[in-house]
């Protein structure tokens, strides 16, 4: 909440709090919580109905003769005994018994086996949550809690909510709730809104100060959603704000050069690519041909599922460049990546006289600079490598098409780094970023909302279905012995394991498993290791000696994820499948089934939690990408789709999509009206100003404002 002026309450650091102790402020500073703006921030995550003050005779009489009972009550009480129950693996439960002066009831913690080391005899807790009656014994499970201390009075609120607020081990929700009491009075009234009034009667919203103190305060449920949904829209409008004063500044303030397109450059293109291409590839190369015939910088996004054939539209785009006599790169994120389409380029274009080159990490000394040198005065047409690509000595001499394959893994003021010798600071590349995770339609207008989305339908033809199964780790053997069953015709396989070296973990590692496999269940088979901690040239010459069918299995991490194209590879086995992400796991599946014969991926896993089973549950039914990429929302949320780590994007706190995406696109349409009208938010100092500070860095938009 940055604001304008100054600020006195808003503004004062937490440690000046009344009664603030430093344990206190640590476990505040853990929650991100420095001043009082902070805390006005910290949202409830829910809402209770409370019935405070009440003892345990009185709690039996609120359950009556029911089995449960959906009030939630708060009881102070004193504990008498703390029992370990049982514990199996990340599973536990702790008994407790209390009392009060009218009676006695049993408490149950599942799976929190920190509280066991805050508990003790003798201690006074007050403790909030559901009843139940578990053989004539009152009970609560898995309640709220924290030491009674006599010199504070508990924080209740007028009406009959009570916010409930994201705590820790350190601190509890009740103990930030009068916290935020204290405070917020004196607060709200600091808070100036970026809206209008006009604005705000249009958007049917509440002023900024009034939503916070109805998500605090609320006077009854539906005052708590109204405040929410103003606080949510602001994230969003936010948001859209930047990426679309980033597309406005790209549109009209910058240039890329204008290449041609036409029947006589199509036909010379077609004819280095030894297959036909299908109709949505062909659609989407057209597209592609439209933006880069204009001088406005193309800022395009290529999705397709895994093997749909986007490297061949790649190509095209590339060469498009190099007709024209200007240059193309192609950014990967990893080496072996690089080096798969180093090799897929080079092949397709053999005894052609585009000239082409990869320039990794790996390259290092007088061939580095030997190689920059000859990019930087145009003898290079095509280079493809990666984030090696970036570093300030890496110069073109006429870039017209930079290309980034896998969007998500590279941060947002990446896209467009790649620049040319010449002195015009407003010339760019034309860009377009591939993906092999579909972006789901819920976020396709968040971070990736200025580009525009060409999407390739389909797979290419002769690719063959991909079988997949989940297997219990007791029955390896099957498995492994199908996979030596399709060696011994001729097949290859992969099998992906999550480490490198072996660890405590008990997880199988890349080194350590294939040698188990070499001298048991795949005794007789060529196997071979691949992973990333490898020096480039032997996972080359490994990665090779696979291509050639010296090698019936390669044993690796998850480097193999994309780009890796071997058609005789039809089976992966993929050990502790529990342990790797939705998107992943669709990614390495579809490294098998790439020729004409059909492709099988089993998945040896024993999944412990909700989530890795839904992951698994996927995997299992469905092969479609964009499902799996909506699931893989549903699942985890946005905050990791966003690959917020490598954008730099801060996730919403508030906001939460798919259940939001009325908000977001009401927010990107009025942030379109906004850019149009006042590009660079001159007159909205304020409102330009909390734009910078949440997402001016992350979307670098230094420039642009």
């Amino acid at each position: 909440m940055q604001n304008i002026g100054e600020k006195k309450h808003l503004l004062t650091a937490i440690s000046e709090l009344p009664q603030m102790t430093q344990d206190r402020m640590s476990a505040l500073h853990e929650l991100g919580i420095y001043r009082v703006s902070n805390l006005l921030k910290h949202l409830p995550t829910r809402y209770e109905t409370h019935h405070g003050g009440m003892t345990i005779e009185a709690a039996k009489t609120i359950l009556g003769d029911r089995d449960s009972s959906p009030e939630l009550v708060t009881i102070e009480t004193t504990i008498i005994k703390v029992s370990p129950g049982w514990r199996r693996g990340r599973k536990s439960k702790l008994e407790v018994a209390v009392e009060d002066e009218t009676g006695r009831m049993h408490i149950n913690w599942f799976n929190q086996p920190w509280v066991a080391r805050a508990l003790h005899p003798d201690m006074r807790i007050r403790i909030h949550g559901s009843l139940t009656m578990h053989k004539g014994v009152l009970q609560m499970n898995n309640p709220r809690w924290e030491e009674i201390d006599d010199e504070e009075p508990t924080a209740t609120i007028e009406g009959d909510l009570r916010p409930v607020y994201r705590a820790n081990e350190h601190i509890s929700s009740s103990v930030i709730a009068k916290l935020i009491s204290d405070v917020l009075d004196d607060a709200l009234p600091e808070i100036d809104d970026h809206l209008t009034d006009e604005m705000l009667r249009e958007l049917e919203m509440p002023k900024l100060a009034d939503a916070y103190a109805m998500c605090h305060k609320p006077e009854e449920e539906a005052h708590a959603k109204e405040g929410r949904r103003r606080i949510a829209y602001d994230e969003l409008l936010l948001l859209q704000l930047g990426v679309m004063m980033k597309r406005h500044h790209r549109r009209d303030t910058m240039h890329a050069p204008k290449l041609e397109w036409n029947n006589e450059i199509k036909k010379r293109i077609e004819a280095r690519i030894p297959y036909t291409l299908t109709n949505s590839q062909q659609q989407v190369i057209e597209e592609i041909a439209n933006d880069i015939m204009t001088s406005i910088p193309m800022n395009r996004l290529l999705q397709g599922d895994v093997g749909s054939g986007k490297t061949v539209v790649a190509l095209h785009a590339m060469l498009m460049a190099v007709t024209c006599g200007a240059q193309a790169a192609m950014m990967a994120p990893t080496e072996l990546l690089a080096e798969q389409h180093f090799q897929t380029i080079s092949n397709l274009l053999k005894g052609s006289k585009v000239k082409t080159a990869l320039l990794t990490s790996s390259l290092s000394g007088k061939d580095r600079k030997k190689l920059i040198s000859k990019i930087s005065e145009g003898d290079i047409d095509i280079v493809v490598g990666t984030h090696a690509l970036l570093t300030d000595d890496v110069v073109f001499s006429n870039i017209a098409i930079a290309i980034t394959d896998e969007q998500h893994r590279f941060g947002v003021q990446q896209r467009a780094l790649l620049r040319n010798k010449s002195d015009d600071k407003h010339s760019i590349p034309h860009t377009l970023v591939m993906t092999a995770t579909p972006i789901p339609r819920t976020l396709s207008l968040t971070i990736f909302g200025d580009l525009d989305v060409s999407t390739i339908n389909g797979m290419p033809p002769g690719r063959s279905p991909i079988t997949t199964r989940l297997v219990q780790p007791a029955q390896s053997n099957k498995v492994y012995q199908f996979m030596l069953e399709l060696i011994h015709k001729g097949q290859q396989g992969y099998v992906v394991v999550p480490l490198v070296e072996e660890t405590e973990s008990g997880l199988k590692s890349a080194i350590a498993h294939a040698e188990s496999l070499r001298t048991g269940f795949l005794q007789g088979a060529t196997v071979g290791v691949v992973h990333g901690r490898m020096k480039s040239e032997e996972r080359e010459k490994t990665m090779q000696e696979f291509r050639e069918g010296q090698l019936d299995v390669l044993v690796a991490t998850t480097v193999i994820e994309v780009g890796v194209d071997i058609s005789n590879a039809t089976m992966m086995i993929i050990e502790h499948a529990d342990r790797f992400g939705l998107a992943q796991l669709h990614q390495l599946r579809g490294r098998v089934g790439r020729g004409t014969l059909p492709g099988v991926c089993a998945l040896i896993a024993s999944p412990t939690t909700e989530d890795a089973l839904l992951r698994l549950e996927t995997i299992v039914e469905t092969t479609d990408g964009f499902r799996i990429a909506e699931r893989d929302l549903e699942i985890r949320g946005p905050g990791e789709l966003f690959g917020a780590k490598q954008s730099g994007i801060a996730p919403f706190k508030v906001a939460r999509l798919p259940r939001d995406f009325k908000l977001l696109r009401l927010a990107r349409r009025n942030a379109v009206k906004w850019i149009k009208q006042d590009p660079t938010l001159q007159h909205s100092p304020l409102l330009k100003s909390r734009l910078m500070h949440a997402h001016g860095e992350a979307l670098g938009l230094g420039d642009v404002a």
